[in-house]
């Protein structure tokens, strides 16, 4: 972990993996102080994840749209150039959106034997898998992120015949640069088509595998603090 560099004097690492850990330890010992503090932020965190899993469904309404305009121009034998990539774009977009939804919606595939024995094996057991699935998911993120950063330095552009308007670009990175730099941002900006940055079909896979280790970290602490986890499967009659 050498590249795990300090923020505010504490490495990355010690952020990402050793600060939840204690965190969720004393939440076990003090449950009702960090129920009360950690209430308001689950509201929150349910509704990004329920606006996640609509933004994932909207991408995937995008396939469809993609596919129907396909079909109208081979019939027209107009030239749909970047179709397939734009559907490949869209399809790892609605994948990555849909993880921690899915995840609460018990859609996730677990193997659940051991919970089954009793209830002490169910809450320790489901607690160590939580932890090991957020420690690898937020070490999957953390690697998505600097990912994102590295096709940007390297100006990493698309092998395929798909091309987006620089606006567009510029718009998507004003998320990512201080409000001070937005005037550059835009005087840089033209109306022409470039191919592709790597980074802009990237940015699904970053923010959807970092909600995945938030949605994993959120439900180890209310599987500690509440005795069960926000996972829930639906019900199927």
């Amino acid at each position: 972990m050498n590249d795990w560099t300090s923020v505010l004097g504490v490495p990355l690492w010690g952020w990402l993996f050793v600060l939840p850990i204690i965190f969720a330890t004393l939440s076990y010992f003090f449950r009702v102080p960090a129920k009360r503090l950690l209430t308001p932020i689950w509201r929150i965190l349910d509704r990004v994840y329920l606006a996640s899993g609509a933004l994932a469904a909207v991408f995937m309404v995008i396939i469809l749209i993609i596919i129907v305009l396909q079909m109208i121009a081979r019939w027209s034998s107009i030239s749909f150039q970047g179709s397939t990539e734009f559907a490949g774009y869209a399809m790892a977009a609605t994948s990555f959106f849909a993880f921690a939804y899915a995840l609460n919606r018990g859609s996730h595939i677990r193997v659940s034997i051991m919970l089954n024995i009793n209830n002490f094996t169910r809450k320790w057991v489901d607690a160590y898998a939580m932890l090991i699935a957020a420690v690898t998911a937020t070490y999957f993120a953390r690697y998505a992120v600097k990912t994102n950063f590295m096709s940007e330095i390297l100006n990493d552009r698309t092998q395929g015949q798909d091309q987006v308007p620089e606006w567009l670009l510029a718009f998507v990175s004003m998320f990512g640069t201080w409000p001070t730099g937005w005037g550059e941002l835009w005087a840089k900006a033209g109306s022409e088509w470039v191919y592709t940055p790597v980074w802009l079909p990237q940015l699904p896979m970053s923010i959807g595998s970092a909600l995945l280790a938030i949605a994993l970290w959120d439900n180890l602490f209310r599987l500690l603090i509440n005795g069960e986890s926000n996972i829930k499967g639906e019900a199927v009659e």
